[in-house]
C-alpha cells in the first residue's frame, strides 16, 4: 500500500467516523436507536448519491479492500458480543410465552417469506431455487435482538413485562434465524465450496463446549483483578475468538457463525466482573469498526436505479416482513392471554430488525443467494421496519409498561453492552 493510499485510508475513517457520529445523533433526535442513523448515513455515502461520485471520491476501488477487512474484524467483535449477551436465564423466566410467541414470530415470516421469494423468482432468477427460498425465508423472520435492545433501554421498558418477553422472544428468533442460515449456506455454499467440511461444524462445537468453555472458565475466575490481568485475558480470548471465525470460514460458513458460536460458549457463571470487562473491551471495538460496516454495506445499495418494478418489489417485500412479524406475534400473545394493547406492544417490537438484518442480507450477498437490486430492497426493508418500532411505540405504550422509577439518589446502572452500542 503506498503512501498515499494509507493516508487516503486515515481520511477515510476520519469521514466515517465524523459522519456516523453525527447521523447518530440526529437518529436519537428523531427518537431512533442511533445504530439506525448510522446505517442510513453508510448507504448515503454509497453509489445511491449524484450516481457514485461521492462514493467514488470518498472510497476509490483501491482502498475498498482495507475498508472491507476493517469492516470483517468489527463483525466479529459485534456477533462475539450478540452471543455473549444471550441471556439463558431469561428464557426460564418466561418460558412458556417466550416458546409460542418466538416460535409464531419466526414461522409465519418464514412461510410468508418463502412464498414471496417464490414469486421473486421470475425478476431474480438463481442456479439455486430452493437456496433462494430458505434464505428469503430466515431474511423475513429476523429480529434485531441488539437494536431492539437499545430500544427497550431508551423507551424505560427493558425491566417492564412486555420487554422481557420481547427480548427473550428476539433472542430465540435470533439464535433460530442463526442456525437457519448456517444450515442454507451448508446446503448452498459458495461457488468453490465443497459441501462436506461444513459436517465439521458439529465437532467443533463441542470441542467449544467441553474443551474450550471450561479452560476459559479457569482463564475469566482466575489470574488476578488487574489491569495487567485484565489485558491478557482479553487477548486470549480475542485470540480464540479469531481463531473460532477463522475455522468456520475454512470449514465453509461464514466468519460471522464462528464469532456467534464463542460468544455463546463463553461461561457465565462465577464469571460476571471478567464478562464486564470483556464485553466493555470488544463494545469498544464495534464503536469504531461497525461503522466501517455499515459504509461497505452501502456500496452495495444504489437506490437511484429503483424503477417502478424495483418499488413495487420493495412494497411486497415490507408488507410481507410487517404482516409476517406482526401477526404472527399479535395473534400468539392474545392466545397467552395478553390484552390487545400490550400484543400490539409486543408485535411492535418484535418487527425490529436493524443491524442483525444487515448482517444476514450480507452473508446472502456473497453466497450468490441476492443480486445487487434485491440487496438494496432488503437493506431498505430492514431500515423501514426498524424506524416503525420508534415512531410506533410511544403512541401504544403505557405508563405500566414503562420501568419503575429510579429511586431518587440512586446512579444509573449502565446499560448492557450490546444495547448502547446499538
Amino acid at each position: 500500500m503506498s503512501q498515499g493510499g494509507i493516508a487516503l485510508l486515515f481520511v477515510e475513517l476520519a469521514v466515517i467516523l465524523l459522519v456516523a457520529r453525527l447521523a447518530g445523533r440526529a437518529a436519537r433526535a428523531l427518537g431512533q436507536p442511533a445504530v439506525l442513523g448510522e446505517i442510513v448515513a453508510g448507504i448515503l455515502m454509497g453509489p445511491t448519491l449524484f450516481d457514485g461520485a461521492v462514493a467514488d471520491a470518498l472510497f476509490p476501488a483501491g482502498a475498498r479492500p482495507y475498508l472491507s477487512t476493517l469492516a470483517n474484524v468489527g463483525l466479529v467483535l459485534f456477533m462475539f458480543v450478540v452471543g455473549l449477551e444471550f441471556d439463558y436465564e431469561r428464557l426460564r423466566g418466561f418460558g412458556r410465552v417466550t416458546g409460542t410467541t418466538s416460535l409464531s414470530a419466526f414461522l409465519l415470516p418464514f412461510a410468508l417469506g418463502s412464498l414471496l421469494a417464490l414469486y421473486l423468482l421470475g425478476s431474480h432468477p438463481t442456479d439455486n431455487r430452493p437456496g433462494f427460498v430458505l434464505f428469503f425465508g430466515v431474511a423475513m423472520s429476523i429480529t434485531a435482538f441488539p437494536v431492539l435492545a437499545r430500544i427497550l433501554v431508551d423507551h424505560r421498558m427493558n425491566k417492564s413485562l412486555v420487554g422481557a418477553i420481547a427480548l427473550s422472544a428476539a433472542a430465540v428468533c435470533d439464535l433460530a434465524g442463526w442456525s437457519m442460515l448456517a444450515l442454507v449456506q451448508a446446503l448452498v455454499g459458495g461457488k468453490d465450496t465443497q459441501h462436506w467440511p461444513v459436517l465439521l461444524v458439529a465437532p467443533f462445537a463441542a470441542l467449544l463446549a467441553f474443551v474450550v468453555r471450561p479452560l476459559l472458565k479457569r482463564l475469566l475466575t482466575r489470574g488476578g483483578t488487574g489491569r495487567a490481568a485484565a489485558a491478557t485475558r482479553f487477548s486470549t480470548v480475542l485470540a480464540c475468538l479469531f481463531a473460532s471465525a477463522a475455522v468456520t470460514e475454512m470449514i465453509g460458513l461464514h466468519f460471522v457463525f464462528g464469532a456467534f458460536l464463542f460468544g455463546l460458549v463463553m461461561p457465565r457463571e462465577a464469571t460476571e466482573r471478567a464478562r464486564a470487562d470483556l464485553l466493555e473491551r470488544a463494545t469498544t471495538g464495534t464503536t469504531f469498526l461497525l461503522p466501517v460496516y455499515f459504509v461497505v454495506a452501502g456500496l452495495n445499495v444504489d437506490l437511484s436505479s429503483m424503477g417502478f418494478d424495483g418499488l413495487l418489489e420493495l412494497g411486497l417485500i415490507l408488507v410481507t416482513a410487517v404482516m409476517g412479524k406482526t401477526a404472527g406475534t399479535f395473534v400468539t400473545a392474545r392466545a397467552a392471554g395478553m390484552s390487545t394493547r400490550r400484543s400490539t406492544v409486543l408485535a411492535t417490537l418484535m418487527n425490529t430488525r436493524g443491524l442483525t438484518e444487515l448482517i444476514v442480507l450480507g452473508v446472502g450477498l456473497r453466497i450468490g443467494m441476492l443480486d445487487q437490486s434485491l440487496y438494496a430492497q432488503m437493506v431498505v426493508m430492514a431500515v423501514l421496519t426498524t424506524a416503525m418500532t420508534g415512531v410506533l411505540l410511544p403512541w401504544l405504550v403505557g405508563r405500566d409498561d414503562r420501568d419503575p422509577p429510579a429511586p431518587a439518589g440512586a446512579v444509573p446502572r449502565e446499560e448492557e453492552a450490546v444495547g448502547a452500542r446499538s
